[in-house]
């Protein structure tokens, strides 16, 4: 049976798509999307175990969690193994499934002090990019430190695994303006190579959150090329045979919105991007009399102004490029 509080957040994520406000699928309502923030979807390779991040309204503490697929919908989330003691945030899975990445202040070595970063005259929670391998019972091991230049400044965030290895993310570096960019660190027989900002266009934008396909033909990111809904949104540039990548377009349909649109991450099907997103219930007036512990409840469910997690089909706009699968 339903619990009450579940029905009333059906109810109303059915009447904002009948009402055309959003468009989508809220993930998990009330289990995986709820009144506290979640981004950044991960998917297990047989596409039945969700990893994803939630934190609190000031986003100064992080867990990764997971949940597995029960029949349509999703089971209690569970912190990971790996995390719940240090800010661990952005999970990203390899392409084939057998490694977890994620940032994370957690020291370099046991017994070390939590990475920091300064930028602007502020110092604030710093992250590194860490891992953890799938060991041959399928659980994951313990995590692993990814050596690098990539870990420079200590501003490294979600991180995305090409097929071959590549990992693309978001940073400031030097060369990255005033705003954050985007970079992609080549796996070598001898480690990662030094990262090289990817070309979309001048440092003037802010570009954050890179998904990118795992044959790299595209990818699709979080900022604000000037022509944004809100103060964040959706954007994918293709690459072509040379290596080059497209002038970034604004991702069409209701992926998009005038609430803020970030963390993209492409799921295991052909079309699926989860995205998070604040976009909230619209209300009607008169409502229904609220009593107090209405009120009290409301803030706990989703679509109140926190970040949830959303499930879109941009297959036509891969199409629209000669991408099929």
């Amino acid at each position: 049976m339903l619990s009450k509080s579940f029905a009333l957040i059906t109810s109303v994520t059915l009447a904002l798509t009948a009402t055309s406000a959003v468009a989508g699928e809220l993930v998990g309502a009330g289990v995986i999307s709820t009144g506290l923030q979640e981004t950044s979807a991960a998917l297990s390779s047989d596409n039945n175990t969700l990893y994803f991040m939630r934190s609190d309204f000031a986003e100064k503490d992080d867990t990764i969690l997971l949940s597995h697929r029960r029949g349509d919908g999703w089971s209690t989330p569970e912190v990971a193994s790996f995390s719940g003691q240090w800010h661990d945030s952005e999970p990203a899975m390899s392409p084939d499934g057998k490694r977890l990445y994620f940032v994370s202040n957690r020291p370099l070595r046991a017994g070390g002090t939590p990475v920091m970063a300064e930028m602007g005259g502020h110092t604030f929670a710093g992250t590194n990019l860490w891992y953890v391998p799938q060991q041959s019972d399928g659980r994951w091991g313990m995590p692993m430190h990814v050596d690098g230049a990539l870990n420079d400044g200590a501003m490294i965030y979600n991180p995305s695994i090409a097929a071959n290895g590549d990992i693309y993310f978001s940073a400031h570096r030097p060369d990255s303006g005033q705003a954050y960019q985007i970079y992609v660190a080549r796996r070598t027989a001898n480690g990662y190579a030094d990262p090289e900002r990817v070309d979309l266009g001048g440092v003037d934008h802010n570009r954050m959150d890179p998904s990118v396909d795992p044959q790299q033909r595209f990818l699709v990111y979080a900022g604000n090329e000037g022509d944004s809904l809100g103060s964040a949104d959706i954007y994918i540039a293709f690459r072509d045979k040379n290596g080059h990548w497209s002038k970034p377009e604004h991702l069409p349909g209701d992926v998009n919105s005038a609430s803020l649109e970030n963390a993209p991450s492409l799921g295991r099907r052909f079309g699926e991007l989860y995205v998070s997103s604040n976009r909230q219930g619209e209300v009607h007036f008169p409502k229904k009399q609220d009593d107090a512990t209405s009120l009290q409840q409301r803030p706990q469910e989703p679509l109140n102004g926190s970040r949830n997690l959303w499930l879109f089909d941009i297959g036509d706009a891969l199409r629209a490029h000669d991408i099929d699968q």
